[in-house]
């Protein structure tokens, strides 16, 4: 794997910096391990017998940021990119054919709308009320992180199946 740019979160910075800069960071890093492979590649579920394929992970991610940031911290009410064939099925993991530059497309603009969004929030102490839930702009920042090195961990693996490729 090529050595691919990632903004190091600073180590002297205050809440929201750390907070946004880790997101950053692990958003970069999707971007790393999906970098330099074939549209065929993105689509492999390379770890049987889980549905897993890097573009499924960028499309999911898309759908997190999404609903957490424009639904949830925004009260909007945006519907979702790609549809469930049925209640409860993740859509985004159906990857037959994906043309992964869309899904580039949509996965980038959703986190372009998150970072005005955080950037635009009063503080990470906000309220945000959802479905009869209440949650904190740092929760949703802090669960997003999670989220990211949670399935960046899967992303290595599947790197790893399809090409060989390594990387921290």
């Amino acid at each position: 794997m090529d050595d691919h740019q990632r903004t190091e979160p600073s180590r002297r910075a205050g809440d929201r910096a750390s907070l946004t800069g880790f997101l950053q960071y692990q958003r970069e890093t999707l971007a790393w391990k999906c970098a330099g492979l074939t549209a065929e590649q993105l689509g492999r579920r390379a770890v049987p017998p889980s549905d897993l394929s890097l573009i499924g992970l960028v499309r999911h991610m898309a759908e997190v940021e999404r609903s957490w940031f424009r639904n949830v911290v925004a009260g909007g009410t945006a519907p979702a990119h790609w549809h469930r064939r049925e209640p409860g099925h993740q859509a985004e993991f159906d990857v037959d054919g994906t043309d992964p530059e869309e899904a580039f497309r949509v996965w980038e603009e959703e986190c372009a709308r998150s970072r005005a969004t955080v950037e635009g929030a009063a503080s990470l102490d906000d309220t945000l009320h959802w479905r009869g839930e209440v949650f904190t702009l740092r929760y949703v920042i802090t669960h997003l992180i999670e989220e990211y090195a949670r399935h960046n961990g899967h992303a290595d693996l599947l790197r790893e199946c399809l090409d060989g490729a390594t990387g921290e």
